[in-house]
């Protein structure tokens, strides 16, 4: 008997693992379909902004190697003041890009960069769901992990950063995210230095991946002093924290981009302080049983009163001797919603870093928006040190989702992870008709394991709650919400986050397909009709892609390192023409771009963003730019009859509206009738004077001006009659002058 049910508990231990691997196999290829709707639709195309320059980056370090890489200097980005783009830029993603491009050319597989770059986020969603699994396997049970791991596959959410072209950090930053709290949960569960370890070089990849491992530095410190606080205070913790601790720190000042910050930041100091703060409980801990109670309440509330006064004193101190740097304006954005519109607008300006509307919330997690907190209920309820981890994430990621759209990348792994837990355990009640025996905490007492379950079968076939009925209708709607969470994320994915910004899609006034292809059309005819030296000035936004596609100097790009250069740009572009001129000979431009939607109904171009512009410039030349002076008289900004003069005469006004004044697009074929607006431009007979249009794309989208080379200074005519001069003598040893004959 006891050989027989070993041999069944073999097989179901085989089965549930073949079950597992199946479903996490599943969950990762339809995570990977998913995401190639962009690349069915259109072709292999890189996509958005920041990708163009990681891919640019990826192909010079493929091309000339590591080490030239990190010592790269980009004399086409920021002119005149160039780039060195090694030790400006987080390395990982184009390393991890690297490293699968030269394994796959070692195996005979020989595939273009590109290639790699493309499908290198679909790829990693599969990693992504499978660290979801372990650790939400770590933190409740393997059937929560499932679902965690299928909901993370296809959450709106995280595939909005992670579709086939989108190259950026977080596409792989997700994964390491993940895997990092996978693995710090398990260091604190085994108290093992071995998977503190782990922890730390999964940190590390994370720091050399993306900026928010701030996030990772700052909610591993905060579990640690959040048990300490609770009274759960083990060796486990010790052992954990402070070997990763030391480790992570080390690692992450390798990457040239974080290089001392760990030390010399004050975004880096709470780790710091409760790395401090364990030692001194650990040595309280320590001499708990060698002094009597009353010497330990004294050493512990002076000594600890002492020492966290000393250490405020010796950080402000820091901070004002200028060793430490104060927190950043970005940090304050985080708390104070209205504080990049009055002090950072560059920041205010980026549409991402907008603060999140309700309908983003179910837009990107649908159901598991309403179920997360169900899960986040059942692990308060059944609390141990891995489940206060998680709900700190949670709250944690809840509150900067709401300060910032972007956050709510941050927010969906947490959310997947909670709704699996509320899904799963719920399921359990329902389909197994008795309690479900979950790890009891570490507190739980022996009686809390022995109630009797809420959901014992009876006698005449029915529950003592919840009749089986019941319970198999509620289980059919659960599965039917689960199919409409599917076929939203399919539908949001397809139709929303698959979309290059390179190729816009339109449809016709009957349904028909329109494809824009502007943006491809404007950067190849700058690659072919202008130098190779050739310096486009344009809104920041765009500077990425005319280097990657047009191989073209830029005066700015989307790093937005360098306020002062963006805001001349603004300055420019808000001046009038003979203004602006002198700023574009300054700079060496010799050729302008800008985006305008007004004929095609393109809503994201430069006239919307033209307040921004103004707005960044004024922070920087506040007596030539002012705001109110590109606002009507009632507050409104406008490009109609009631623009203000300041605007008919800026540049950008210039460039978007020249020539416009001839199409007749409006209902009625009015003249000038701009259609992203909805109104007729106030001013129509347009004259350019020290710049001249170069190139206009098919759909108006994209216009190209080239700056005039003007003389230095006027021709002086030559006089038409002579006059007779002769020479007179001042003197003796003086030299003459020339006089009329006259005179």
């Amino acid at each position: 008997m006891t050989s027989s049910a070993s041999f069944r508990n073999r097989n179901r231990v085989r089965a549930t693992t073949l079950l597992t691997i199946a479903i996490l196999t599943l969950a990762w290829l339809a995570g990977f379909a998913s995401r190639l709707f962009a690349i069915v639709r259109f072709e292999s195309i890189i996509h958005e902004f920041d990708p163009w320059f990681n891919y640019r980056a990826t192909h010079h370090m493929v091309q000339h190697g590591f080490y030239k890489f990190l010592n790269w200097f980009d004399e086409r980005a920021w002119y005149p003041l160039g780039r060195i783009v090694g030790g400006t830029v987080y390395p990982g993603l184009m390393v991890t890009s690297g490293l699968i491009h030269w394994i796959l050319n070692s195996l005979n597989f020989p595939v273009h960069i590109r290639e790699v770059c493309v499908f290198l986020a679909p790829t990693f969603s599969g990693l992504t769901a499978i660290a979801t699994y372990f650790l939400t396997k770590e933190i409740w049970s393997p059937g929560a992990g499932l679902f965690a791991a299928c909901f993370i596959a296809v959450a709106p959410g995280y595939t909005s950063r992670s579709v086939a072209g989108s190259y950026d950090n977080e596409g792989i930053a997700i994964f390491a995210l993940q895997f990092t709290y996978f693995l710090w949960v398990k260091s604190l569960k085994t108290g093992s230095i071995m998977w503190a370890s782990m922890c730390a070089l999964s940190y590390f990849y994370m720091v050399s991946a993306w900026g928010g491992y701030v996030f990772i530095i700052n909610l591993i410190p905060l579990h640690a002093l959040a048990l300490i606080v609770m009274g759960r205070y083990s060796s486990r913790l010790f052992v954990s924290y402070t070997s990763f601790y030391c480790l992570a720190t080390i690692l992450s000042m390798q990457v040239p981009f974080v290089g001392f910050q760990p030390v010399r930041t004050s975004e880096h100091m709470p780790a710091f302080g409760v790395f401090g703060i364990l030692q001194i409980v650990a040595l309280m801990h320590y001499a708990r049983n060698r002094i009597t109670r009353q010497q330990f309440m004294t050493l512990f509330v002076g000594g600890l009163t002492i020492l966290v006064g000393l250490a405020i004193v010796v950080y402000f101190a820091l901070v004002w001797g200028g060793y430490v740097a104060p927190f950043s304006g970005r940090f304050y954005s985080l708390w104070d919603t209205g504080y990049a519109k009055i002090h950072i607008p560059i920041i205010a300006s980026v549409s991402e870093h907008q603060p999140t509307t309700w309908v983003s919330f179910f837009f990107d997690l649908h159901i598991t928006a309403a179920v997360f907190p169900v899960g986040l209920w059942y692990c308060i309820k059944q609390v141990n040190d891995e489940r206060v981890f998680i709900i700190l994430y949670a709250v944690s990621a809840v509150y900067f989702a709401g300060v910032m759209v972007r956050l709510m990348l941050t927010l969906t792994p947490a959310v997947c992870v909670l709704a699996g837990i509320g899904f799963s355990y719920t399921f359990e009640k329902l389909l197994r008709g008795e309690e479900t025996k979950e790890p009891a905490p570490s507190t739980a007492s022996n009686a809390k394991n022995k109630k009797k379950a809420k959901f014992t079968d009876t006698s005449n076939g029915e529950e003592a709650g919840v009749s089986f009925t019941v319970r198999a209708l509620i289980a059919i709607i659960l599965v039917g919400l689960l199919v409409l969470f599917v076929y939203h994320s399919t539908y949001i994915t397809s139709n929303s986050y698959s979309r290059p910004s390179v190729v816009i899609q339109s449809y016709t006034p009957r349904g028909g397909l329109y494809i824009m292809d502007d943006f491809r059309e404007a950067f190849h005819w700058l690659r072919e009709n202008t130098p190779e030296d050739a310096r486009i000035m344009s809104w920041w936004d765009y500077g990425y892609q005319i280097a990657g596609m047009a191989n073209r100097t830029t005066l700015v790009d989307n790093n937005t390192w360098n306020n002062s250069h963006i805001a001349l740009v603004g300055k420019a572009m808000a001046s009038n023409e003979s203004a602006a001129y002198e700023i574009m000979t300054e700079l060496d431009v010799d050729y302008i771009l800008v985006i305008f939607g007004g004929v095609s109904m393109y809503t994201g171009d430069d006239i919307n963003k033209f307040l921004w512009m103004v707005r960044i410039a004024q922070g920087e030349h506040p007596n030539d730019i002012r705001e109110a002076n590109y606002v009507s008289a009632s507050g409104e900004y406008t490009t109609g009859a009631g623009a203000p003069e300041a605007m008919f005469d800026s540049l950008l006004y210039k460039m978007c509206y020249y020539h416009f004044a001839e199409t007749q697009l409006g209902p009625n074929n009015q003249i000038g009738y701009d259609r992203a607006r909805g109104y007729v431009i106030g001013h129509k007979n347009i004259k350019l004077e020290y710049i001249e249009e170069a190139f206009t794309t098919y759909n108006w989208l994209v216009r190209i001006y080239k700056r005039k080379k003007l003389p230095n200074r006027p021709v002086v005519k030559k006089p038409t009659i002579p006059l007779e001069m002769e020479k007179v003598s001042q003197g003796k040893n003086k030299k003459g002058v020339i006089r009329s004959a006259k005179a």
